[in-house]
């Protein structure tokens, strides 16, 4: 038998490819540092800054020329970056506020508990390329992960307007399956709710729910007393079931029931201050992100559409009490499923 030899094309290619993406990698790594460099507080001569601009611009220049798709990539990482480093400075002065104050982040405005609660989930996913970017040239390999797990590793910032429909799209068809989930557990715990009234409305919702029509607030209320019983509270569900919330929610580290807890705390204090804000006052993309962030995949809803499903949340939410976890977090998922496939019919 003879022996076999590797492909002397196949491997220079891929040898080629290799170096190319080393130099590209290098090349953003470049610039960078050069931007950074250049607002330095060692950068502080007129004509050093008019230097550094020039160089960088030269670069820039060449990387787009040279190499068109990186050129996308190195935009996006700035203006990602720029949109950071905004957020930091708002945070830097929210955070003063609230220590001058001497207030909790609940008791903040709208606008600015949002911009807490959402500046944190993003921290949160950027900790990993944080501690990997420390060591030295550690950024290349930051930039690295950044190209193969855009989606895993990095938030909104740093995403193309393309790779936001996509990404967004892929969570809304991943929270869907948890939704459908979340529906199959409570129907399957319905049949043995004791009280009889308690017990139909459940099975009633749930059905209504599973044909695809679109349940009304008061629907809700009704069967609000199972959500606080024996069965349904978040102390109470079954390991799968509370593993289903918990991914809907994208709360998968430990301690699970804690974090979900702080999850619909900050949210029925974020619709307190929506409510004395008013929905008039926002504009269609903070009606969009509003929706989103109440697991509402609004990309293809109108701004009325957003609207109507906002002004029902609030209408559910304004009546329920803090002990009432398992009614909010739930209801989540029920008044999301099937919005407006049902108004359509």
């Amino acid at each position: 038998m003879q022996n076999l030899k590797p492909c002397k094309r196949h491997s220079s290619n891929r040898q080629q490819y290799d170096t190319g993406l080393f130099h590209n990698i290098m090349h953003i790594y470049f610039v960078l540092h050069l931007r950074i460099f250049s607002t330095s507080c060692y950068s502080t001569s007129p004509a050093r800054l008019g230097i550094l601009k020039r160089v960088t611009e030269k670069y820039e220049r060449v990387l787009e020329q040279r190499f068109p798709r990186f050129y996308v990539l190195y935009h996006t990482l700035m203006r990602g970056f720029q949109l950071l480093f905004e957020d930091v400075k708002e945070i830097r002065r929210i955070r003063r506020n609230i220590c001058r104050n001497s207030i909790h982040y609940r008791q903040l405005p709208y606008r600015e508990m949002e911009r807490l609660i959402l500046f944190r989930r993003d921290m949160i996913k950027a900790i990993p390329l944080a501690v990997i970017s420390l060591p030295p040239f550690g950024i290349c390999l930051v930039f690295i992960l950044m190209c193969l797990f855009p989606r895993q590793l990095l938030f909104q910032h740093f995403w193309s307007p393309q790779q936001q429909r996509k990404f967004q799209m892929i969570s809304h068809l991943k929270r869907s399956e948890h939704q459908a989930q979340i529906l199959r557990n409570i129907a399957s715990t319905a049949p043995h709710v004791s009280n009889w009234s308690q017990r139909t409305l459940l099975q009633n919702l749930c059905a209504k729910v599973q044909s695809g029509a679109h349940p009304d607030v008061s629907e809700l209320h009704a069967v609000r007393e199972v959500f606080s019983g024996p069965l349904l509270r978040m102390q109470s569900l079954k390991p799968s079931h509370l593993v289903s919330v918990s991914a809907f929610y994208k709360q998968i580290c430990l301690p699970v029931y804690m974090r979900l807890t702080k999850e619909a705390l900050d949210l029925l204090y974020l619709d307190s201050a929506l409510n004395c804000l008013g929905l008039k006052q926002l504009t269609d993309e903070e009606m969009r992100r509003a929706c989103d962030f109440r697991g509402l995949y609004s990309s293809h809803l109108s701004s009325s559409q957003c609207r109507e499903w906002l002004h029902q949340w609030l209408q559910f939410s304004s009546q329920v009490n803090k002990s009432e976890i398992s009614l909010l977090l739930h209801s989540i998922t029920v008044l999301t499923l099937n919005y407006p496939e049902s108004q359509s019919k």
